[in-house]
């Protein structure tokens, strides 16, 4: 294991925990994401509390989650674990059957939710994504969630609130959408990063999100009525 006394990552490394039931599962991630060279799995978690434990004792910079485990779900884990002012970016980890857990999970702060079937190199670039301070959303799982979260009420309050944003913050939201860091919007428009995370702080109040994929379904939902 590539990491010191108190579970700072080693050359750079973004520092994971992965959370399944499922033993042979977490292994083979753990073999496919450090094969990348760039992720270093700090630990592995069978349930909520484990997860926890884990998370305190490595402060790991990810966690990929699965919600449905034995004794402390995932759900009640990622609720105490968002709440924490140091936590980590958290993603979900699910199947393409989503449960009606999707939109708590998003209250509490997940930045992102992923198909455990997904690409090798699309986990290993959202790991990434994630611990650079962006947000992950499997396409497919877009597709799924829209229809249920589309509501004529609340897509016409989205259109509004999208129009309500100068150019320059829609152009944040639009790259924010696609799960761009701080860092990497701020190169592609030519912004400090300092900016443009106020940007993003901006963004996310007119919008009425408390997190970086809220946005990014907002964005998607006015999209959808406004053309």
């Amino acid at each position: 294991m590539l990491t010191g006394p108190e579970g700072s990552a080693v050359g750079g490394r973004v520092r994971l925990v992965l959370a399944d039931d499922e033993a042979l599962l977490r292994r083979g991630l753990r073999v496919l994401l450090e094969a990348s060279g760039r992720i270093e799995v700090v630990a592995e978690a069978g349930d909520g509390a484990e997860l926890l434990t884990a998370v305190g004792r490595h402060a790991p910079d990810v966690v990929l989650v699965d919600v449905q485990m034995p004794g402390m779900d995932g759900l009640t884990a990622l609720r105490v674990l968002c709440a924490r002012p140091d936590a980590p970016a958290a993603a979900v980890l699910t199947t393409f059957d989503l449960d009606e857990y999707v939109a708590t999970a998003l209250e509490f702060g997940v930045q992102g939710f992923l198909l455990k079937d997904a690409e090798p190199d699309v986990l290993i670039r959202s790991v990434l994504d994630l611990a650079a301070g962006g947000a992950v959303l499997d396409p497919r799982i877009t597709a799924r969630l829209l229809p249920r979260l589309r509501v004529a009420s609340g897509q016409r309050r989205d259109v509004e609130r999208v129009r309500s944003l100068t150019t320059r913050e829609r152009q944040v939201l639009e790259l924010l959408a696609d799960g761009s860091s701080n860092a990497a919007i701020g190169d592609q428009l030519g912004l400090t990063e300092a900016t443009v995370k106020s940007y993003v702080s901006t963004v996310l109040s007119k919008l009425g999100a408390q997190n970086r994929v809220q946005a990014a379904l907002i964005a998607q939902r006015a999209v959808g009525v406004d053309g």
